[in-house]
């Protein structure tokens, strides 16, 4: 089932979709720190996990650049493909690290082969899931569920938490995680 979201291809144009909205939603705020105008400044990314079918257009971040001289600040939207600077997409670091969860190790070996992800690679994707919810964004997972989230367990309680489907859950999921996914402005609001 996993395997099927993370190489439906009409899956992932719905994501970038959704980013381009946020786009247009952070340019049309401007430049936090003056007010002036955000110009593009899209950049390439060259992202693991990208299923066929897709162009180059889903592998570009969405970013501005103040137009304002003296100022040229930055403003990255939030992204549901990229989770901040990770190579992998956001899909597969979150349905990947939610598999491995109670696994043995036989089986995490085999799931590392078969996606080419490293094994140490899948072991710091763990890692980051546990810092992240230990760290500045605990304060926001435990106020926003009702018994709170077994954060030992993140991300698969957090998939849990939401309804509908794998697709309907993991994009609930991603829009939850935006905070994470908008460099640095993203992360001062938390």
């Amino acid at each position: 089932m996993y395997q099927a979201v993370l190489a439906d291809a009409r899956f992932h144009h719905q994501l970038l979709a959704f980013d381009q909205d946020l786009s247009e939603a952070t340019k049309a705020a401007g430049c936090k720190p003056c007010g002036g105008k955000l110009h593009s400044a899209r950049f390439s990314r060259k992202p693991r996990g990208v299923p066929p079918g897709l162009d180059e257009q889903y592998r570009r971040r969405f970013s501005f650049c103040c137009a304002v001289d003296g100022c040229r600040a930055r403003a990255t939207p939030a992204s549901l493909r990229f989770l901040g600077r990770k190579i992998w997409l956001a899909t597969v670091v979150t349905l990947i690290t939610a598999m491995q969860q109670g696994a043995t190790a036989g089986r995490a070996r085999q799931l590392s082969t078969a996606l080419g992800i490293d094994r140490h690679t899948l072991s710091r994707w763990r890692r980051w899931w546990l810092a992240t919810f230990a760290g500045p964004f605990r304060p926001l997972a435990q106020a926003a569920f009702m018994p709170p989230l077994d954060l030992t367990g993140v991300p698969a309680t957090l998939l849990a938490r939401f309804g509908g489907d794998l697709a309907a859950q993991l994009i609930a999921t991603l829009r939850f995680l935006r905070p994470l996914t908008g460099g640095r402005v993203a992360m001062h609001a938390l």
